[in-house]
């Protein structure tokens, strides 16, 4: 099955690949490596902002991520033409805007690395970090940059 037909099959629509915020290039290919700069947590209504430990939960930074991974798709469908070039996802970066004694960053990531696996099968499992930031850009709740194998 395409990941066109399996975005279909899932009921995910993939947003527009967002304009670089400052002078940096949303990709980058180097052989068959692509690198996606760091996607903000946004939807359709603008920025998701918030500290997690703070002023947000756990299960709502997951969501956040998981607007990061789909920025990081389409991203990544900008850089190749289709999706179904994509060998496997190498790594993710996650950033997560939290408090000094907040713990969770992982369950917040695993919000845009279940969407990899959701997607991509076996091939979207990835290595990984998540940390915390004790602030990014725009006050958003995570940044989230990935490295992908394609054909």
């Amino acid at each position: 099955m395409s990941i066109e037909n399996r975005l279909a099959e899932l009921g995910i629509t993939l947003p527009d690949a967002p304009a670089p915020a400052a002078n940096y290039v949303p990709f980058a290919r180097s052989g068959n490596l692509v690198f996606v700069s760091g996607q903000i947590s946004a939807d359709e209504n603008g920025l998701i902002i918030g500290k997690l430990g703070e002023n947000m939960e756990t299960e709502a930074g997951a969501a956040a991520a998981r607007r990061c991974g789909l920025a990081l798709i389409a991203q990544l469908k900008a850089a190749t033409g289709s999706l179904d070039k994509v060998k496997r996802v190498v790594k993710l970066s996650g950033f997560v805007n939290s408090t000094p004694d907040f713990t969770e960053q992982p369950k917040v990531i695993n919000g845009c690395s279940d969407l990899m696996v959701e997607i991509f099968g076996d091939a979207g499992r990835h290595a990984r970090a998540a940390v915390s930031a004790p602030s990014l850009p725009l006050g958003v709740a995570v940044e989230i940059e990935a490295i992908f194998e394609v054909e």
